[in-house]
């Protein structure tokens, strides 16, 4: 796992961390999108941004497969807190990962025929998270991510709350877990909150981003610096 790590994320202003961390030793162009390639240590990384949505995010993570071989893919990036315990700034961590806005049986009853709707995080990069986020300078959480095709506000949040108790909202994060689940590769998301259910709306989001990204960024980074070392 160690040799060759994707960084999956949705936006230009999420990886920017990321290409002011890592000076990228080429470009390289395919489906449309712009593949950074650099080196964290040891590491080979391949840094990305996807556009958002689930689609966009799914072709990405592909081409980080098909193309470059990657051994493992991790998305970093923002989300929405969802949970009200969540606050502004805290950094949730997939272990496990499930869409909102598709029918329970559709992944049970047809391809990939999952045991439940549910994607688990790789095992291997979910024990380094941990492992870092006790020594993080920013609050680390572990629990449930949900994706879908909405930016969520104030509607569904309850009923998505109820059904499936994550801690963050977006909009890719499933569907990157959902290739890598087909492809039998590890994966892990990371993302930091921008807007939660008392500082909630677009222009929470707008205004926290950036800092969001850069905390997204940086624990990304730590988590890989200390996969290096095992």
């Amino acid at each position: 796992m160690k040799e060759k790590i994707g960084i999956l994320c949705a936006s230009d202003t999420e990886l920017m961390p990321f290409l002011k961390s890592i000076h990228p030793l080429r470009t390289v162009k395919k489906a449309m999108l712009e593949f950074h390639i650099g080196r964290v240590g040891k590491i080979n990384v391949i840094m990305v941004y996807s556009g958002v949505c689930k689609v966009n995010a799914a072709i990405a993570a592909q081409v980080l497969i098909d193309f470059f071989h990657v051994d493992a893919i991790i998305n970093a990036g923002v989300a929405g807190g969802i949970d009200p315990d969540v606050r502004l700034f805290d950094t949730v961590i997939s272990e496990r990962m499930v869409y909102h806005d598709v029918s329970d049986d559709i992944l049970t009853e047809y391809h990939p025929w999952l045991e439940s709707n549910y994607f688990p995080a790789d095992p291997v990069l979910l024990a380094i998270a941990r492992e870092y986020g006790s020594t993080a300078m920013y609050p680390v959480l572990f629990g449930t991510m949900a994706t879908g095709e909405q930016f969520i506000e104030d509607e569904n949040r309850d009923e998505i709350n109820q059904k499936y108790a994550p801690l963050s909202v977006d909009m890719e994060t499933t569907s990157i877990a959902h290739v890598c689940h087909v492809n039998r590769i590890p994966f892990l998301s990371v993302r930091t909150v921008t807007d939660t259910s008392t500082h909630k709306g677009l222009e929470n989001f707008e205004k926290n981003c950036e800092a969001a990204s850069e905390i997204s960024a940086g624990i990304t980074l730590g988590i890989l610096s200390l996969l290096e070392r095992k």
